[in-house]
């Protein structure tokens, strides 16, 4: 197939492409190469696949530049990752969001229409879900009340997609991330800062006392079922995909100190706006339609990941 993937520069965005590759898919690749972090790292991750796809360097929010890229290829699917990430950031800088993920997944859906393609595999969010407190998750829960602006615009592409499916036949699996991790990942997230400061000695900022809960889902795992959706997709769904056990923060934290062999500095500190105690997917929908289930356990995916990080910091 021939597929564009936005946000391809990104940590999940990079692995899918590689994946696509491998199997033999031809990939386009859009990504603005924002500063939200260590623009380096995106660059390293271009370099792995740059030689095996087509790359634009442009905003999905520019309807004009990204027309052009619809203009150039016929696309069987748009698998689109492309979003300002980070729930804590979207209280700093709202308009951010806005423009890159709403604005964004509007403007991909309408040049979709325009040149007459009608499937979409994109990443919604477990943030989602927001203070939920019926567990696990399901996709039949009510996510009317998002508690971060990260969420909202989430759950406002979950229903554009929806009005497109409705209105014009769209074909449209929305996929809620739980908390991904691995090689190559964002140094915002939590197991690249926690691998980091123990390595320095450093104290970490532990939200909740360290008694948080999340379905931490390792990227293999992740890309697997996005694949299985870039094949599957038909009318519209919304699909959990996350690891079905939850792990608490300071369980996650001791896997990183067994890897490193050393112990943390902890700095416990209160949960912080914007974030929910636990996040735990049920998966019973994806099983089903999807024929997926993670495989990776929370041990292995942090050996994996610390394998990896000691190897990049050698490099750089």
């Amino acid at each position: 197939m021939n597929i564009l993937v936005t946000g391809g520069a990104g940590f999940i965005g990079f692995h899918v492409i590689q994946s696509l590759l491998s199997r033999g898919d031809s990939v386009v690749v859009v990504d603005e190469m924002n500063s939200y972090y260590n623009l380096q790292l995106k660059k390293d991750r271009l370099k792995q696949i740059q030689d095996q796809i087509t790359f634009y360097e442009i905003s999905i929010w520019d309807y004009d530049k990204l027309k052009t890229v619809f203009q150039n290829h016929k696309f069987d699917v748009v698998c689109h990752l492309a979003a300002q990430a980070g729930v804590r950031y979207s209280l700093e800088n709202p308009f951010a969001y806005e423009k890159a993920n709403s604005l964004g997944t509007l403007t991909i859906l309408q040049l979709m229409k325009e040149f007459d393609i009608n499937k979409i595999v994109y990443a919604s969010s477990s943030s989602v879900y927001g203070g939920n407190e019926k567990t696990p998750f399901s996709e039949e829960d009510n996510v009317d009340k998002p508690i971060s602006l990260y969420a909202a615009t989430k759950r406002a592409n979950e229903l554009y997609a929806y009005t497109y499916h409705h209105l014009y036949g769209f074909n449209c699996f929305g996929l809620r991330f739980f908390t991904v991790y691995g090689p190559w990942g964002r140094p915002d997230m939590a197991l690249y800062k926690f691998t980091k400061a123990i390595i320095d000695e450093t104290p970490i900022d532990v939200y909740n006392n360290g008694e948080m809960k999340r379905s931490f889902t390792y990227i293999s795992d992740i890309v697997d079922g996005v694949l299985r959706s870039i094949d599957r997709v038909s009318g519209y769904e919304i699909l959990n995909l996350g690891n079905d056990e939850t792990v608490e923060l300071s369980y996650f934290i001791s896997c990183i100190e067994k890897e490193l062999g050393k112990t943390a500095i902890k700095h416990l500190m209160p949960i912080q706006a914007g974030d929910v105690p636990v996040t735990f997917a049920d998966c019973t929908k994806s099983k089903k339609i999807l024929d997926w289930k993670p495989k990776v356990s929370i041990d292995d995916g942090v050996k994996h990941f610390v394998k990896w990080y000691q190897s990049y910091q050698e490099t750089e």
